[in-house]
This record gives C-alpha cells, sequence and structure tokens, in this order.
C-alpha cells in the first residue's frame, strides 16, 4: 500500500515499481552525505522484505506501533535515545532534493528544537529533532494539506523553536509526475532509476 493516490492514474504494478525508485534514488541521495547514519523505519511486518530490498548499505529497523504518527514518533524516540544525536526523518518521496538541503536541514538542528521541511501542498518533506516529543506527532492532519500547519501548533505549544528548510515538493498524484519527469529530463543524475522509469512512463 504505497502511493495510494496514485492508484487512480497508474496500475499497481506500475505503482509499485515507481516506488522502488524513489527508494532506491533516495537512500543513495541519503547515503551520499558524509557523517551521517542512514536507516530505513518501517512496519514490522515489511521489515524482512525491505532487508532484502535495500541489502547491506543501510540498517532497516522496525517500528513500534501502526501508521505514520507511531513510525515518526518512534523514529526520534528510537534514534536520540543515547543523546547528542541530530536526527532527520526524511519522506521517500522527493529523491531530486538536492544534498544540500538534508546538510541544511542537519545544521538548522544547531542552532533550534527543531526543522521542518515544508512542501508546496501543505505537508512536510522532513522533520528533524535532538530528542523526541510524544505530543508533537497524532494522526490528525497527517497526509493532509494541513499537516505542516498541525505539526507547527503543537510545536508552539511545546514552546520549541523550528528552522525551516526550503519549501520542496514530493510524489502524491499524476501532476507531480509529469513535473518531475521535466525536471529529470534535463538532469536525470538527480534520481537515475526514478528518471528511467518515468522516461519509460511518459513512453
Amino acid at each position: 500500500m504505497v502511493k495510494t493516490r496514485l492508484a487512480g492514474s497508474l496500475a499497481t504494478a506500475s505503482v509499485t515499481a515507481l516506488y522502488r525508485c524513489l527508494l532506491e534514488d533516495t537512500l543513495a541521495l541519503a547515503t551520499s552525505l558524509k557523517g551521517v547514519e542512514v536507516a530505513v523505519v518501517c512496519p514490522e511486518a515489511d521489515q524482512e522484505e525491505l532487508a532484502e530490498l535495500v541489502g547491506n548499505a543501510v540498517q532497516v529497523v522496525a517500528q513500534k506501533g501502526e501508521g505514520l504518527a507511531a513510525g515518526l514518533n518512534y523514529v526520534f524516540r528510537h534514534f536520540t535515545e543515547g543523546g547528542g544525536q541530530r536526527v532527520v526523518a526524511f519522506n521517500a518521496d522527493s529523491p531530486h532534493l538536492p544534498g544540500s538541503v538534508l546538510e541544511s536541514a542537519f545544521e538548522a538542528l544547531n542552532r533550534n528544537d527543531m526543522v521542518v521541511g515544508p512542501t508546496e501542498d501543505g505537508g512536510y518533506y522532513l522533520v528533524g529533532a535532538k530528542t523526541a516529543y510524544p505530543s508533537l506527532f497524532n494522526r490528525d492532519g497527517l497526509g493532509t494539506r494541513n499537516a505542516l500547519e498541525a505539526l507547527l501548533a503543537r510545536a508552539r505549544e511545546l514552546q520549541l523553536s523550528v528552522g525551516f528548510t526550503v519549501p520542496f515538493y514530493d510524489v502524491d498524484v499524476e501532476g507531480d509526475l509529469t513535473r518531475l519527469a521535466a525536471e529529470l529530463q534535463l538532469d536525470a543524475a538527480r534520481a537515475p532509476r526514478t528518471a528511467a522509469w518515468l522516461n519509460r512512463w511518459r513512453r
């Protein structure tokens, strides 16, 4: 069950193939950063399959709890447990994001309690923090056009300072695919697997 908003315009097998390209390009982007430990966090039922897919390049960690809110809460609880860690949770829908933006997210955590990367549709493509805030994420608003607004409201309630990376877009609907295909035609190296899939799709 991935990229469900594309299911109306693409066959299930095509959506799955696209998501695999997005994921592999995202991992290539993340592992290109120096001094950053990369992990995939997923539902426990998917851990074995994802570990087989990504190989030994990164660790695959099973989240506790179900759903996106539980996953985000677990990311920060798990990876900040020892203290002193800057943790950035990044989606698999923006593999074309410049690596410098991810680097700026880690830098922002030197000056702020948390960092957010806003998407153009009212959500966010990354969120980072140095400690876990159990009430920061909940089911309300996640995956909707007011997801960013809801997150920032909770940050204000917790009196957290917030840094921002540049606004960007992720792949949710067919229009996003068309936009991404045009961009990757000019620079396929930004996300080569996704670019190859999009070339086939356009034909």
